[in-house]
């Protein structure tokens, strides 16, 4: 039970940290399509934020001996295709929020439903880490509704 527990607390931690990254992914490949001065601002704050949950994530994992591995190239490389498609016409500030919900919506997803597979006790820093996670993509995705 000890060792499944523990390879849970990987996949939740590698989880956390893919997920961070394709947010700081998608956020650096849609900033330089905005014009709109306040939806700049929003996205460079949800910068800051994945980069420290994505930095927790990664000093986690160091403390455990953990290799946490990149999101594959080529989602990346389709993910930028996407948004340089959906803001090529369109790069209105309702466009850019709904294109953040529907990302912070997945992401929310994802996250939960490891939350939800996860035995591990509630004390541990991963459990703490991907609960604070969820938390703030809510919180994102309240925000961004307010742009539609």
């Amino acid at each position: 039970m000890e060792n499944e527990n523990k390879k849970q607390s990987e996949e939740i931690l590698a989880e956390i940290y893919r997920n961070a990254q394709l947010a700081l992914q998608s956020i650096a490949d849609i900033l330089p399509q905005v014009d709109d001065e306040e939806i700049k601002e929003e996205l460079h704050a949800q910068h800051e934020e994945y980069e420290k949950f994505s930095a927790r994530a990664a000093m986690i994992a160091k403390d455990r001996g953990i290799e946490l591995k990149e999101p594959n190239a080529f989602k990346k490389a389709m993910m930028w295709g996407s948004i340089k498609m959906n803001t090529l016409t369109d790069n209105s500030r309702a466009h850019i929020a709904d294109m953040m919900v529907q990302g912070t919506v997945m992401g929310i997803n994802s996250l939960r439903t490891s939350a939800s597979e996860t035995y591990a006790n509630g004390s541990d820093e991963i459990l703490e880490l991907l609960n604070e996670m969820i938390e703030r993509e809510e919180q994102f995705e309240k925000k961004w509704k307010e742009y539609l």
